[in-house]
């Protein structure tokens, strides 16, 4: 039997967000190695760089010794030309710190011997990071090394001029090779101080690097793998509802075979009765006998209009969705006795009301439909033969649970039947009812997630206890 659910379904974690965290962190993994990459390579355009640097510093301090002693003016030539590369470098750093990058800084950049390709990463490297603390010390130990450049450049004027004037001595020459001796020392541990500096950066970076792949890809493999999970859980849900709508759409064909045949037979019933009726009505003269085939007629009618109202009932049950919603108790029960009042000894039954519950939330039309076939199943099956026949109508809170109480002094139930009344078309009384009122309201209650039990002695009476719940939690 297939059930209409009204209550929200359990929910797994949002899919969605797993793939957008794995989409983010694949996207911020990709940001942060182009990053890295780009800060590596800018660091190894440095490291060239400052192998130019250092060579053109160490070249041109050898020609200008070999022209301190030699006075060869080629000499003099190689030393402008080496010591430019240096120059060229301490012209760019100076650039690029009071303007960024222009073209007077690549010019420079070009000088110092940087590759055409590499200037884009040295300038990125330097307007972008370098108040970082591994560039921001290579940076000053590159300002100190600049210093040393423009002394030793004095000193080679200085040389020069002495040479052109030819009053350089041999004093002059221990002098000035001694300078230079010591400003060549100084700028060696400033190069190796910049080289070392650069290298604990591309070290750290490294390092991070690593940490952050790490963290990420433990965050991508997680979700994915969350992800499978909730998928595998989600697919094994979904064949277990496969499974159970099968079993529902198995026993709803078998219901659906009975109802068919039943209803079939059930509809042609009161018609073939009708017709011989009439049939026999027009060969009657007698207006008494007349009255009486019309009182059968009557019967038959109002049989065939509970048996179509039954499955209509049973209709609205299969196929209206549930709603809840703010429902009065007791304007259902009066609607459902005043629509009932035309059944045979209605008028002679005593309704008694304790209503202690008016206000529930649940679906109105199901509990209209099992207010309407208990109330006419307690006035149908009521004993003729009991001087006073009354039916008790309650409603209270207990465990939880709204609770509706029908009880009747009506003929009871014998308890060979009590197993099967909730089934389709299963009657203790066939010429009282449809056989389906019952099965609608079993099935009415469990649409709305309640339970409904039968309390019952044959010509005593019986009892009916709907619970329904008292919230739905939506």
């Amino acid at each position: 039997m297939s059930k209409v659910h009204f209550f929200k379904k359990k929910r797994f974690p949002n899919v969605f967000i797993l793939l957008v965290i794995v989409f983010i962190s694949c996207a911020l993994l990709i940001c942060i190695n182009f990053f890295t990459i780009k800060i590596l390579s800018a660091n190894r355009a440095y490291v060239n760089g400052e192998s130019h640097y250092s060579k053109g510093q160490k070249d041109a301090s050898r020609h200008l010794i070999t022209y301190l002693f030699t006075k060869d003016k080629n000499q003099w030539k190689l030393y402008l030309e080496e010591i430019k590369v240096p120059q060229g470098d301490g012209i760019a750093r100076e650039t690029l710190l009071k303007a960024g990058d222009n073209q007077v800084a690549r010019k420079a950049l070009l000088v110092g011997r940087n590759h055409q390709e590499d200037l884009d990463d040295i300038i990125w490297l330097f307007v972008n990071f370098r108040q970082i603390s591994f560039l921001s010390k290579a940076i000053n130990e590159w300002g100190q090394g600049d210093k040393l450049i423009s002394q030793l450049y004095v000193i080679g004027e200085q040389i020069n001029t002495k040479i052109n004037h030819n009053i350089l001595t041999v004093a002059d020459q221990k002098k000035f090779l001694q300078e230079i001796g010591t400003l060549s020392d100084k700028l060696t541990i400033n190069e190796r101080n910049f080289s070392n500096t650069l290298g604990e950066g591309t070290r750290k970076i490294k390092y991070l690097l690593t940490i952050f792949n790490v963290i990420f890809i433990l965050i991508i493999v997680c979700s994915v793998c969350l992800y499978y999970s909730i998928m595998v859980k989600r697919i094994l849900v979904s064949k277990k509802e496969i499974e159970a709508k099968n079993e529902n759409l198995i026993v709803v064909n078998h219901e659906l075979d009975r109802f068919v045949y039943s209803a079939s037979h059930d509809l042609r019933s009161p018609i073939t009765s009708l017709k011989g009726l009439i049939e026999i009505t027009q060969l009657e003269d007698d207006i008494k006998q007349i009255k009486g085939y019309l009182n059968l007629m009557h019967q038959s009618l109002a049989k065939q209009d509970q048996f179509i109202s039954d499955i209509i009932d049973y209709s609205k049950n299969k196929r209206k969705e549930i709603v809840i919603e703010p429902v009065s108790l007791q304007e259902l029960f009066n609607e459902a006795i005043s629509q009932l009042m035309n059944i045979e000894n209605a008028n002679r039954i005593i309704f008694k009301q304790e209503l202690l519950v008016d206000q529930v939330q649940s679906d109105s039309l199901r509990l209209k439909i099992i207010i309407s076939n208990l109330l006419s199943n307690a006035i149908k099956y009521a004993d003729n033969d009991k001087k006073e026949m009354c039916v008790s109508i309650k409603t209270y809170m207990d465990e939880g649970f709204n609770k509706i109480e029908v009880t009747d002094n009506g003929i009871g139930i014998n308890d060979e039947f009590k197993d099967h009344i909730f089934q389709m078309y299963y009657g203790t009384n066939k010429n009282k009812g449809s056989g389906l009122g019952l099965y609608i309201v079993k099935e009415a209650v469990e649409n709305i997630k309640g339970s409904i039990s039968v309390f019952s002695e044959s010509n005593i009476g019986s009892k009916f206890i709907v619970a329904i719940p008292n919230s739905y939690g939506i």
